[in-house]
């Protein structure tokens, strides 16, 4: 008995074929873009703390800048962009802002020191450390002169002249008389050149011009020096004037 060979399997016409799957394109990655951190945008500026050394710096801008006179709370609060009243929690009130701008203002001086050094140049270096803080802060020179400033800062200069007037050989009493006249120099030419400088800024001709004015009978001097004086050298001024005086100490500690 032959084996039986199995029927061949029907097709069906109508049946479609697969069709081919479609090419797929590449995914190409995307590129990627670095912001460096100045140029990344914040979402809002982080304002400063609010602290009394904040507060007490826009109120040292704002005088040099005005003067005193146009000091207020207001002013200071608008300069920094904060309410008025958020400046009560670190000072109570004006007259201890300005406390503050004379207490800041000192600590400005350079009381740097040598002991060693000879006391007429340890004097002149003083006076010149006095002499540059007023030249930092003119108008606030004002206010450190008309606040007193018992704290170690105010303290301090009195300290390092008495200390220079001990080294020179003067007594007590004569001491406390020379570093009043050291200070009282080193303050004085700055406040003079502070006044001189706003008159002539407000005269409507050159100071020669008003000199020639003059009735010669009545200034025959300040006419014929009309030019020395028309001439105003601060700083040679100033190192004369100090001579004078680290000249007069030592005449006076020489007798001592």
């Amino acid at each position: 008995m032959s084996e039986a060979t199995p029927p061949a399997a029907a097709t069906t016409r109508d049946e479609p074929r697969p069709s081919p799957p479609e090419p797929v394109a590449p995914v190409r990655p995307e590129p990627v873009v670095s912001v460096r951190p100045e140029q990344a945008v914040p979402e809002q500026a982080v304002r400063p703390a609010l602290t009394r050394e904040r507060i007490v710096r826009a109120a040292i801008g704002l005088i040099e800048a005005d003067g005193p006179e146009a000091l207020s709370m207001r002013r200071v609060a608008t300069a920094l962009d904060v309410a008025v009243m958020s400046l009560y929690n670190h000072v109570p009130n004006k007259k201890a802002l300005l406390e503050g701008v004379a207490e800041h203002v000192a600590n400005r001086l350079d009381l740097a020191d040598d002991p060693s050094a000879p006391w007429p140049e340890r004097a002149r270096a003083l006076v010149r450390a006095h002499r540059k803080m007023a030249r930092d802060f003119p108008r606030s020179l004002t206010v450190v002169l008309s606040h007193k400033v018992d704290t170690p800062a105010g303290l301090r200069p009195a300290e390092r002249a008495l200390a220079v007037a001990a080294a020179a050989g003067f007594d007590g009493p004569t001491s406390v008389r020379a570093m009043r006249a050291l200070l009282a120099y080193a303050v004085g030419t700055q406040m003079r050149e502070l006044r001189v400088a706003e008159a002539f800024a407000h005269l409507g001709t050159p100071a020669a011009d008003s000199f020639a004015r003059l009735d010669p009978d009545e200034f025959p001097h300040v006419i014929a020096l009309a030019s020395e004086l028309a001439e105003n050298d601060t700083e040679a001024d100033f190192e004369f004037g100090l001579d004078l005086l680290i000249t007069a100490l030592q005449l006076r500690a020489a007798r001592a």
